[in-house]
């Protein structure tokens, strides 16, 4: 059985701060922490539904600073898909992301296929603002990729962005909807299944 079919890497880049970690662990335990620890690279695994068996989602948490620049090429070249974050509060959280998108790009080559979300994080922090909703717009069209605005902390849009993600996935049907918990599409389409009389 090829690794792929049973394990779908997402990796979170993003600069320090902007709450990447806040965002997987939000996702996969429902916590935020207060305080501010830099990552050096964590891995969390979360059960999804994957072309109707189950998989595991691997998300890579990678370190805010550019110290480790081999760690950086190995997360791009085994990912499937991809989350750049930076802060609402930090303009130049956004333009550090151009580097690691650009890396994306050279590494991936072909990126019309790949999920990438740009996230504008921190959205609770309105007051503090420095890059415009319609920036962040701007920069993920110029970049093909989708975008979307979080708070970890008051969890908006945490799930949403994940499975917004998984649904961007081309080549397999992925989501976050492990059997047990059907759509009320799926509910539909198996109650129609099967119910037939003949007289």
């Amino acid at each position: 059985m090829p690794e792929q079919s049973n394990d779908y890497r997402v990796v979170v880049f993003g600069a320090g701060g902007v709450g990447k970690s806040s965002l997987v662990l939000r996702f996969v335990k429902g916590t935020f922490r207060e305080s501010y620890i830099p990552t050096i690279e964590d891995t969390y695994r979360q059960v999804i539904s994957c072309d109707k068996s189950i998989c595991t989602l691997q998300i890579t948490d990678t370190t805010g600073s550019h110290q480790f620049p081999a760690m950086q090429r190995l997360s791009i070249s085994k990912g499937h898909a991809f989350i750049l974050v930076y802060s609402i509060t930090s303009r130049q959280s956004l333009e550090e992301l151009k580097p690691i998108y650009e890396q994306i790009c050279q590494i991936k080559g072909d990126i019309e296929n790949i999920p990438i979300m740009l996230v504008g994080n921190k959205n609770d922090e309105n007051q503090n603002r420095e890059v415009e909703s319609s920036e962040g717009e701007a920069m993920a069209k110029r970049w093909k990729c989708a975008f979307m605005e979080t708070s970890a902390k008051t969890n908006h849009n945490v799930k949403e962005l994940f499975q917004e993600l998984l649904n961007l996935e081309k080549r397999r049907t992925v989501s976050l909807q492990i059997d047990g918990k059907k759509s009320k599409q799926q509910k539909r389409k198996e109650k129609l299944k099967g119910k037939c009389v003949v007289m």
